[in-house]
């Protein structure tokens, strides 16, 4: 027997069903007519209306067997799915079971792509967290990763895991080799500070996404290697990428792609699922900012400062020079190293209507939206990308309680 909540953000009967392939994998007939049932009990709609006020639990029996600990989120330091390492880098009280269990959420391995222009389940202002690695690129949708939340990919000579979690709104590519060996990364359907906690299958270790480094097992308190991804919609990706290929939806696993797992989570300031260790008043709990992570600490740029047009900054966090690219219509921002290793001295300013090039700089060079210059008398360099990735604020609040906001 399972005990479920289902939640009154939940808007429709659709949005439930849709919740339960996150604990189950899969849903039979008995139990989309069980959640129709009670949800005529409660007055629930069956089409995008507004729904009554309520909390119900459903009590199912007779289902999947369950697959993790406590469904409700109780702290999970006793979860047998996971390695009994005792020693951890974070409250251990504070690590809680996201219910699924250790793999109940499906990473996938070597996707499947398909051309742009054969992507039918996405919309344009669809979120992709994109990737290029010379002229091989790719495109990884919220849609797919809203739930899969990590995908274990080989671009190029790249080892490559694009980690997501849903419920900060952190995408961030890690390096898949560590220590002259190469894994793979699962989810543990295990949070902290409602993010995340991806583990190593070599070893079992667990990782904190946001905090990038091991928290739990053979690895604790190593840092992981990052790669620079681009999260914007998929119209401007495609724009500043034509010939970009996209993870197909054809995965191996039945998800109704497409659908939002979470209900009005994205857009609802008051709702979060799990509890946080830190909350700060000084954003909505949702802005989308870019958040540059150095040193133990953070500073972020909300999206909103970006407006409507590609604008740059240039900035100085914990002794470091750091040039920040956005727009906030097209929905991106990125950062890097302003300093190019060489004594030189850049200044950056923002380059309008030439996706993917973004910036040039007082020496004539052209700079795309990964840091590289694509001409100039430094063309082919690389800029040493920030360790930075677009989230939710409350996240950074919560893992970072010293927390900087440009301009505040």
């Amino acid at each position: 027997m399972l005990v479920c909540l289902i939640s009154p953000d939940y808007k429709t009967v659709e949005q439930t069903i849709s919740s339960f392939y996150l604990c189950f994998g899969t849903i039979d007939v008995k139990l989309t007519n069980s959640i129709n049932y009670f949800a005529k009990l409660i007055g629930m709609h069956p089409h995008p209306q507004e729904n009554h006020d309520v909390v119900f639990l459903l009590i199912l029996s007779g289902c999947e067997k369950d697959k993790g600990g406590d469904f409700l989120g109780t702290p999970s330091g006793n979860n047998n799915n996971n390695n009994n390492y005792d020693s951890w880098l974070i409250p251990k009280s504070e690590v809680f079971d996201g219910g699924p269990g250790k793999d109940g959420i499906p990473a996938l391995e070597e996707p499947q792509f398909i051309a742009a222009s054969s992507a039918n389940y996405l919309e344009e202002d669809d979120l992709v967290i994109g990737y290029v690695n010379g002229d091989d690129i790719r495109a990884y949708p919220h849609a797919i990763l809203d739930w899969h939340e990590i995908i274990n990919d080989e671009v190029g000579n790249i080892k490559l895991a694009v980690t997501y979690c849903p419920l900060t709104g952190t995408g961030i590519g890690w390096s898949r080799k560590f220590e002259g060996t190469t894994t793979t990364f699962g989810v543990s359907g295990l949070l902290y500070n409602s993010n995340l906690i991806p583990y190593d299958r070599n070893s079992g270790s667990n990782w904190s996404q946001m905090r990038l480094d091991c928290v739990n097992g053979d690895f604790i308190g190593s840092e992981i290697g990052t790669h620079t991804l681009v999260e914007t919609t998929w119209k401007i990706w495609k724009k500043m990428y034509p010939d970009t290929k996209v993870v197909s939806s054809n995965t191996g696993h039945g998800r109704p792609y497409g659908t939002y797992p979470y209900g009005n989570y994205r857009t609802n300031d008051n709702y979060l699922i799990f509890p946080i260790s830190n909350r700060d008043q000084r954003l909505q709990n949702k802005d989308r900012v870019h958040g540059i992570v150095a040193d133990g600490n953070s500073k972020v740029y909300p999206l909103s400062l970006f407006g409507s047009i590609v604008t740059v900054i240039m900035d100085g966090f914990q002794g470091r020079n750091y040039v920040v690219v956005g727009n906030g219509l097209d929905n991106f921002a990125v950062s890097f190293n302003a300093d190019p290793g060489d004594g030189t001295v850049l200044t950056f300013s923002a380059v309008q209507d030439k996706y993917p090039i973004v910036m040039t700089d007082n020496e004539g060079n052209m700079w795309d939206v990964f840091g590289k210059a694509l001409s100039g008398p430094r063309e082919g360099s690389q800029l040493n990308h920030a360790r930075s990735f677009m989230g939710y604020w409350f996240s950074f609040a919560a893992f970072y309680p010293l927390v900087l906001i440009y301009n505040d």
